[in-house]
């Protein structure tokens, strides 16, 4: 193992762990191709098994146990693959200075910078979604910025029976860190990818290559009119796609008229809506294929 100390801050080996911020990260190495920051071993390893690509480690003296295992598997894929020859390095150096460095505590005492994958084009995905088999199940998220939410949705989909995610042009990217660590590394394990790459994709073009790829589509927001998401006919359709909106406002009222569906989930004791990843949790529950 390729052990490193770190004694300064301004050590330009570890700028993707401390001076970039996440746009660029995205745009480190290559314009599309950029780097993501990847925090605890278990995470790590669910990125590792999803096939992508370590660049170099950060760790605490005391944590160098854990790394080696995950060094070890992300060299052995490297040489699989036959794109590298040279060993990883790990950073290591005292917990202060690390500190220091990424701005938090290493309380989950591991770091990985790894590449940032492509994402498939969206038919490629709807087509051959989960071991070769066509997606009867996707969730749309439009606009949603907050990374907890997105990070526990992401989990959610992953438990729940969602074949993929989508996420439109203005929501925020599933591999900012928070959201990476709030998934425990389901981003990995969830086929996703956005919807359109400008504003103006979503809805109405989005929309149409949803529905031209067989897809009935439901809103879910709160409306006089809408189904109760245990509706019998919600759950009858092949292929349904679930959009959910933005915390606070909700889903775009272009969306909603665009929509097959529109659906809520009945409230009690004067509640009149869940947080967003609340929702999707009992939407993905009640209406997997």
């Amino acid at each position: 193992m390729n052990v490193l100390e770190i004694t300064s801050l301004d050590d330009e080996r570890v700028a993707a762990f401390a001076h970039l911020t996440e746009v660029q990260l995205r745009n480190r190495l290559e314009p599309e191709l950029g780097l993501f920051i990847a925090e605890s071993p278990k995470v790590i390893k669910r990125a590792l098994d999803a096939g992508i690509e370590a660049i170099s480690f950060l760790t605490e003296y005391n944590k160098l146990g854990l790394v080696e295992p995950l060094v070890e598997q992300a060299q052995a894929q490297q040489l699989d693959t036959q794109e590298r020859s040279s060993s990883i390095p790990v950073y290591t150096g005292d917990s202060k200075l690390l500190a220091q460095l990424t701005g938090y505590e290493l309380t989950r005492g591991v770091l990985c910078a790894m590449r940032r994958p492509a994402l498939p084009q969206l038919e490629t995905l709807l087509a051959t979604c989960r071991g070769g088999q066509p997606a009867r199940r996707v969730a749309v998220f439009e606009s949603i910025v907050d990374h907890t939410n997105v990070g526990a949705m992401f989990r959610s989909a992953a438990a729940l029976g969602i074949d993929a995610v989508l996420v439109t042009p203005t929501c925020c990217d599933p591999l900012y860190r928070r959201c990476v660590r709030v998934s425990m590394g389901t981003v990995f394990q969830v086929p996703w990818t956005r919807i359109g790459q400008s504003a103006a994709d979503w809805p109405e073009p989005g929309m149409k290559q949803l529905k031209q790829a067989g897809f009935k589509i439901v809103a879910l927001a709160l409306s006089d009119a809408a189904l109760p998401i245990d509706a019998p006919e919600l759950a009858a359709e092949e292929r349904l796609a679930l959009v959910l909106g933005t915390e606070g406002d909700g889903l775009a009222a272009r969306t909603i008229a665009e929509c097959d569906y529109v659906a809520k989930i009945p409230m009690r004791e004067g509640v009149d809506s869940l947080n967003v990843a609340a929702a999707s949790a009992v939407a993905f529950w009640q209406l997997r294929a």
